[in-house]
């Protein structure tokens, strides 16, 4: 009996801990400080996936995502943010900031004594006042609790004068300018306003943030500021082109802890204030927490890894995964543009860099979101007129190469996502292939388009003539992806064969480093540039000699007017994702391009933080050694990425350099815009994709070591499998793939090469 009481305890308590075990957040291990400091820029504070809100402390007006490294000092706590971009900031909206003392003061900056960050959740103690400040956020509602110390009186600066981004001189390029603020005191329980800003890193439009803030406790004593000057008796501060704010104070009795909720709106005071009622109606900051780290588990949990896998692993990967679905920003039912009952997002910063990594791991993990996405980005072009490239605060606003919303539109196509219209689609991707963008080139469409067309690319001169030549090439064969299957077989075929126009500029005699034929600048006439002119002078014409590697853009040019911008000729002319196989035989063949891949890595000529370079270590691939892909991917990895602070290589680009990470780290690789993912050598030794359709796909190599690193042998459900590539539908249709590992490389994958035109 006694043995059987024993049984019966020892089962119970091993299903417990296996159960336990089973069920443990993977939400524990996304660490939002990674990538924080140096170049990654990502956003630090708290954020629902897409999350409109996003609460963190702006430490000056400089930084794109607001936050800085301590000792910096804190300006205050704004709520919309963006998150690893580049250029010039943008928001940084609806400033609130909580201080001791009279209220007589604007500035109320302060320092850190210490910081606490995770998921979900911000926390600092200042140093002159030990006030303590948490944060927490709903879709659409920052929720702060401030802490005073005892006996001590509660102040708290609500701002919305504040932006991210101001510079002195009036309409600079990509700052951010100051229209009008607004505030008024509404009850002591209550405050709202707006904030009017314009400009920012696209040149918009000006755009609107409305608040309605409420407090626990009721205010005492109240202070408003317009220019320069307070006021002891209004209650409100109108909007006169002037910056406003309101000084609160709650007194010195009563508890010490200050609860604050800010409603945000992009429509109206009102709406913010129902944006509270709807979605945090109570004031369990708590419970607002749990809300926010249950919408990221349910995310975040459809990919589960091995139980063996190390926390920097889990770290790296749930932490990619997790600055993929922070942008773009759902503001369906916030749209002040127009009104219908489509899925509105903004946000898109940048589809050039988020179409290689970013769309597709959303695509993988969050089909129905990517639905979405997409109809709001047809949404856009119905109203406007153009698909969107690079928009933010509800404006089109910046092109860099192409039209690179014609691969999203295509990888949902070839991947068979439902519930869009791909009619309506290739009218829209026809747009910004057939009508030059008036004038308005930066914003949105094609520049360049007249010439393309007529001299098959874009001549030096046009800005950025080489990036928009190879995008354009690729964004018309994505044209002529979703024409073949609507069965328009005229459009398919003119389309394929605008592109190769990538070709027109490749000069085939051009030698550098061991290599021979480059993407070079060509002019109208169609003559080879070695020199181009420096600077936009009228009478002086200063050149320099172009050559592959150079990077063309000093202080005292137009960085923006290159033929190459942020990147090389040795960079771009490996990208030509659609047209491998016609790259390789331009190049030389099979061995000179082996050998000018090996130049590429082994010169320091890749930049791992420059997305048109995302492809290029998979490349090999296409020469039938996968196994060399597999390890200049591993040394990149190892190389640049980690758990640090520091720990991303480049921009994270709305999440584009972290799922660039996620993928590697599962093995695959997406080319974007084409129905197939790369197998290479994961870093994990299972991964397990919970699919939106109910269906479980899982990797798994055996016997992986960092002396097993190359693929022996492969399974896919049971059956032998040769291909170092594998297609969309075999992932959405559920099993198994099993790859068998070596210590040396081996003949898999070798003789399938990835698809081609």
């Amino acid at each position: 009996m006694k043995n059987t009481k024993f049984l019966l305890f020892f089962t119970a308590s091993f299903f417990l801990a296996f159960n336990c075990n089973a069920q443990q957040s993977v939400h524990q291990y996304v660490d939002p400080m990674i990538g924080s400091e140096g170049v990654g820029r990502v956003f630090i504070g708290p954020s629902c996936p897409y999350g409109m809100v996003k609460p963190s402390p702006d430490c000056t007006s400089s930084p794109n995502s607001g936050w800085l490294p301590m000792p910096k000092e804190v300006t205050g706590f704004s709520q919309v943010h963006v998150s690893g971009t580049g250029g010039g900031p943008k928001y940084g909206n609806i400033l609130i900031m909580p201080f001791s003392g009279p209220l007589d003061k604007m500035d109320q900056i302060s320092f850190r004594a210490e910081e606490n960050v995770k998921l979900g959740y911000y926390e600092t103690v200042f140093k002159e006042n030990n006030i303590k400040t948490e944060i927490t956020t709903g879709e659409k509602v920052s929720f702060y609790r401030i802490t005073y110390p005892k006996n001590s009186s509660k102040e708290l600066k609500i701002d919305p004068g504040f932006f991210l981004g101001e510079e002195k001189i009036p309409d600079a390029r990509e700052a951010q300018q100051f229209v009008g603020s607004q505030i008024e005191i509404v009850s002591d329980t209550e405050v709202r306003g707006y904030s009017r800003i314009r400009g920012g890193w696209n040149n918009g439009r000006a755009y609107t943030v409305y608040f309605c803030a409420v407090f626990d406790q009721p205010i005492s004593k109240y202070v408003t500021f317009k220019d320069g000057k307070f006021y002891n008796n209004q209650k409100a501060q109108f909007d006169s082109g002037k910056k406003t704010a309101a000084f609160l104070s709650f007194g010195n009795v009563g508890k010490e802890e200050l609860n604050v909720k800010i409603g945000i709106s992009f429509l109206s005071e009102l709406k913010a204030k129902n944006n509270i009622e709807a979605e945090i109606p109570h004031w369990n900051f708590n419970e607002v927490l749990k809300t926010l780290e249950n919408k990221w588990e349910n995310l975040l949990s459809r990919i589960q890894l091995s139980k063996d896998t190390s926390d920097q692993y889990k770290k790296m990967f749930y932490t990619g995964l997790y600055h993929t679905m922070i942008m773009p920003v759902d503001r369906t039912g916030e749209n002040p543009l127009w009104t219908n009952d489509e899925p509105y997002y903004d946000d898109f910063y940048t589809i050039w860099d988020t179409f290689r990594t970013s769309s597709p791991l959303i695509t993988l993990i969050d089909s129905k979101r990517k639905v979405d996405i997409i109809n709001a980005m047809l949404n856009i072009y119905k109203r406007e007129g153009y698909l969107p490239e690079g928009r933010s605060g509800n404006d089109n606003g910046r092109t860099q190469g192409g039209s690179n919303a014609e691969v999203v539109i295509a990888d949902a196509f070839v991947k068979n996502l439902k519930g869009i219209n791909y009619e309506l689609a290739l009218q829209a991707m026809l747009k910004d292939a057939t009508v030059p963008p008036g004038g308005n080139e930066e914003k949105e469409g094609r520049g360049g388009l007249i010439d393309y067309l007529k001299l098959g690319y874009v001549p030096y001169g046009t800005d950025r003539a080489g990036n928009r030549t190879i995008d354009y090439s690729y964004n018309d064969y994505n044209i002529a992806t979703v024409a073949k299957g609507l069965g328009k077989t005229e459009l398919y075929n003119q389309y394929m064969k605008q592109a190769e126009s990538w070709q027109n500029l490749w000069r085939p005699d051009y030698e550098n480093n061991g290599a021979k034929g480059f993407i070079m600048p060509k002019d109208k006439d169609g003559n080879w540039l070695d020199d181009v002119v420096f600077g936009e002078s009228k009478i002086q014409k200063p050149t320099f000699k172009y050559t592959p590697v150079i990077i063309e853009s000093p202080w005292y040019v137009c960085h923006w007017c290159v033929f190459f911008y942020e990147g090389t000729s040795w960079e771009y002319s490996f990208s030509i994702p659609h047209d491998v196989p016609e790259l390789i035989k331009k190049s030389g063949g099979e061995k000179a391009f082996e050998s000018r891949l090996d130049i590429f890595f082994d010169q320091n000529l890749y930049n791992v933080a420059n997305e048109p370079s995302f492809l290029t270590p998979c490349l090999y691939h296409w020469i039938g050694k996968p196994y060399l892909s597999s390890d200049r991917i591993r040394t990149i990895i190892k190389s640049n990425f980690n758990t640090s602070r520091e720990g991303l290589p480049g921009n994270d680009d709305s999440g584009a350099m972290s799922s660039w990470l996620a993928f590697h780290m599962m093995g695959l690789y997406p080319n974007a815009g084409q129905p197939y993912y790369l197998i290479n050598t994961p870093l994990i030794k299972e991964t397990a994709i919970r699919l939106e359709n109910g269906k479980k796909f899982t990797i798994s190599a055996k016997k992986m070591t960092d002396k097993n690193r190359y693929i022996k042998s492969a399974l896919l459900n049971g059956k032998p499998y040769s291909k170092a590539w594998i297609t969309h539908d075999d992932i959405n249709n559920g099993g198994e793939l099993v790859l068998e590992m070596d210590s040396k490389p081996s003949a898999w994958g070798t003789t399938i090469l990835p698809p081609t035109k």
